[in-house]
């Protein structure tokens, strides 16, 4: 017991910033907390799961631990951009334009399916290498690559400019009604 007390106290000492960091990337800081300590409670009760190199192990504890609160907090964030672009006053036009770009990119980024989502976030916002991100998704690193390229190329689609005119759409929508 004295034994596993030891290896768990290291794990914790080597992994809390990392697992904390990976918390607080997606959601608040003080839920942030209480995932990190889900995660090593987990950690704990299933000590002789834990590898060697526990990192990509811990991480993936968290992102499960996690993966249900992110997709809203994605939303609630949306949502509140569109609420301070809509009240931006129309004279300030720098704030404006910063606000619309910022809302194109995470309009694009939430439209992306989660698995999408979170292949992207390990890779950009945790740093983690493809086999590290692999690990964290228990999937294997050719699964992982092909995953990362597709996110990658579906974001780039997402933020392709889309002409739109008005007229175009108007007589899309009558013919769409007119055959409903």
């Amino acid at each position: 017991m004295a034994d596993d007390r030891d290896r768990f106290e290291r794990i914790y000492r080597e992994n809390f910033r990392t697992v904390l960091r990976f918390a607080a990337m997606r959601i608040d800081p003080e839920r942030a907390k209480d995932v990190v300590a889900e995660t090593f409670l987990v950690a704990w009760r299933r000590l002789d799961d834990v590898p060697a190199e526990p990192r990509a192990w811990l991480l993936g504890v968290a992102r499960k631990v996690i993966s249900g609160q992110f997709r809203s907090e994605t939303r609630r964030d949306a949502l509140a951009l569109r609420l301070e672009t809509e009240r931006s006053d129309a004279g300030d036009a720098d704030l404006a334009g910063v606000l619309a770009d910022r809302d194109e990119v995470l309009t694009a980024f939430a439209a992306l399916r989660e698995p999408d989502r979170e292949v992207l976030r390990l890779v950009a916002w945790d740093g983690l290498s493809a086999a590290e991100a692999a690990d964290v998704l228990d999937v294997s690193r050719l699964t992982f690559a092909v995953r990362l390229h597709r996110a990658r190329r579906r974001l780039e689609r997402a933020l392709e400019p889309r002409p739109q005119s008005s007229a175009s759409q108007k007589t899309d929508g009558r013919h769409a009604d007119a055959h409903s």
